[in-house]
């Protein structure tokens, strides 16, 4: 039986999605690669065969999925963008993307932490703060808070007054988001924490403190997936 991941608030078909996409990529399955018949993937991921082929057609109007008539489910040869910005869904190791996407984010959001700290209005700032509580309060209620989490570095974009950077930051979170959530429910502390501090700098109009906190705030994120990825290769010697 195949173990997938309970992620969160999500409904059924979404949870199937992606474990379905994670699925793909534990089996290294390739574009053009052949997935099973619904009936083996209705058994492997204990649901109905109706749910099924719900995400087989959410996923095909991703790209993601091909369903070829008379010869069953492949992976599809051009990767969907519409969830998928970067194309980044159906790499293999987690790990490698996942600090190759953090090298990126380290590159860039310490940066437009500290314009957001130059350029958020007293309204920016509010809409800044109520979206740093719902992240909070997800957490503090053990829920799923990723989708919250997205939309607070979305809001530091909006906040920095880039309209470049207001539609970069969200593409590059929504595929993190993509290939699964590595550290989630690992790092909660350090999340409200620096979190907390970026917001403070930015409503104090501190730009190096902003800049300062989100830098800590990512190198929390890319020392747990070091520790993550140096656990996962001694499990497996």
């Amino acid at each position: 039986m195949y173990q997938y991941e309970n992620l969160g608030n999500k409904n059924l078909t979404e949870r199937i999605e992606d474990n379905i996409i994670s699925y793909i990529v534990d089996h290294q399955l390739k574009p053009g690669d052949k997935l099973p018949n619904e009936f083996i993937l209705a058994e492997t991921f204990c649901v109905g065969r109706s749910t099924i082929r719900e995400v087989i057609k959410s996923l095909s109007s991703k790209g993601i999925l091909e369903v070829r008539r008379g010869a069953g489910t492949f992976v599809c040869e051009r990767k969907g963008r519409e969830n998928d910005p970067l194309g980044l869904s159906l790499i293999t190791d987690r790990y490698k993307l996942a600090l190759d996407l953090l090298s990126v984010r380290l590159m860039i959001e310490p940066e437009i932490a500290s314009q957001a700290a130059q350029n958020a209005t007293a309204e920016d700032i509010e809409a800044l703060r109520i979206q740093c509580e719902r992240v909070e309060q997800k957490i503090k209620e053990g829920q799923n808070h990723l989708e919250e989490d997205i939309k607070y570095h979305a809001y530091i974009a909006k906040c920095s007054r880039n309209l470049v950077v207001e539609t970069l930051v969200p593409m590059i979170n929504s595929s993190v988001a993509m290939f699964g959530n590595i550290t989630h429910r690992k790092l909660l502390t350090e999340t409200m924490l620096t979190h907390r501090q970026v917001f403070e700098a930015i409503r104090n109009h501190d730009y190096a403190g902003a800049k300062y906190a989100m830098t800590m705030h990512l190198l929390y994120n890319r020392n747990m997936i070091i520790q993550l990825k140096e656990k996962s290769e001694s499990d497996q010697t």
